[in-house]
């Protein structure tokens, strides 16, 4: 699949078979997040591959009842490394690159989940205590997104966009 197109094709899916996720399928969409661009190449993203339904079920209800993630066959909860980038970076490390880093690499997770044929969905809304919790995340680390994985049972139209000529300044915002 051309990345045009799995830009265009991803969508948002809420609804899954229970076809399980391929292991040579969740490996190539483990290793696509790695390479996505980090601040200093420090790399701060860690995984957190979810399979076992008690503890879906926790990140579900840690994500304000959003069951659709204890639903699907597999979740990856992403991760940032707070202390890898924040010992180079200081605070703007922490409060800040960790967090793109990691979005990047959430988002070619989205990508290359699609291109395979799977659908994802981009789940940031969440108790974040409770989440680290239910992965027994170390301290400094941060969950930062939950990434339901499964086969779609759903094809949802494309959302509107905003048109470019909207948000796209040239050199400057006019006043």
């Amino acid at each position: 699949m051309d990345v045009f197109e799995a830009i265009r094709g991803r969508r948002s899916i809420r609804k899954f078979t229970d076809e399980s996720v391929n292991e040579e399928d969740l490996k190539k969409i483990l290793e696509s997040a790695t390479l996505a661009p980090s601040a200093g190449n420090l790399q701060p993203w860690e995984f957190v591959v979810v399979k076992d339904q008690a503890i879906k079920n926790k990140l579900a209800r840690a994500a304000y009842g959003q069951s659709f993630i204890a639903e699907a066959p597999v979740a990856i909860v992403v991760c940032a490394n707070v202390p890898r980038t924040s010992g180079h970076y200081g605070s703007r490390g922490a409060s800040l690159y960790c967090i793109q880093d990691t979005a990047a690499a959430t988002q070619n997770i989205l990508l290359a989940a699609h291109a395979l044929g799977y659908g994802t969905c981009w789940v940031g809304a969440f108790n974040e205590s409770l989440a680290a919790e239910a992965i027994n995340a170390p301290e400094g680390v941060r969950p930062l997104a939950i990434i339901p994985i499964g086969r779609p049972a759903e094809r949802p139209s494309p959302p509107p966009r905003t048109p470019l000529k909207k948000i796209v300044h040239q050199n400057f915002f006019r006043a």
